[in-house]
């Protein structure tokens, strides 16, 4: 059995974000779904295979973190670099409506309440 992140040292998750800790999608967050587009390639990142592999069905990226055994913010990395080669596409997560952004008008509300009258 492999050792964990934890027990292997920063060393090997400098190597597997190339050195980056930047530049990713601000978008992406725990809980958004993430498609693959394609099938892994030859020659491709191990890291970056297995994502591939694990979303055939849509994954938040916090459930593929756990898979992957890798903190959120290296697969974050990952799932950016994936993004911008178009091999997975993310589903952003829709907000909950709040007083600034209701889920309706309230014109729109009101012509509900008088068609409902009016039944």
């Amino acid at each position: 059995m492999s050792p964990s992140p934890r027990q292997e040292g920063p060393d090997r998750l400098y190597v597997i974000t190339s050195g980056r800790s930047g530049g990713v999608d601000d978008t992406l967050d725990a809980v958004t779904l993430i498609v693959a587009e394609s099938e892994p390639a030859p020659g491709m990142q191990s890291e970056h295979a297995h994502i591939l592999r694990l979303c055939t069905s849509p994954l938040a990226v916090v459930e593929i973190a756990a898979h992957l055994g890798l903190p959120l913010t290296v697969v974050r990395i990952l799932l950016t670099d994936l993004i911008d080669t178009g091999r997975v596409t993310a589903r952003h997560p829709t907000p909950a409506p709040s007083p600034a952004h209701p889920l309706t008008s309230p014109d729109v509300l009101e012509k509900v309440l008088v068609a409902l009258h009016d039944l």
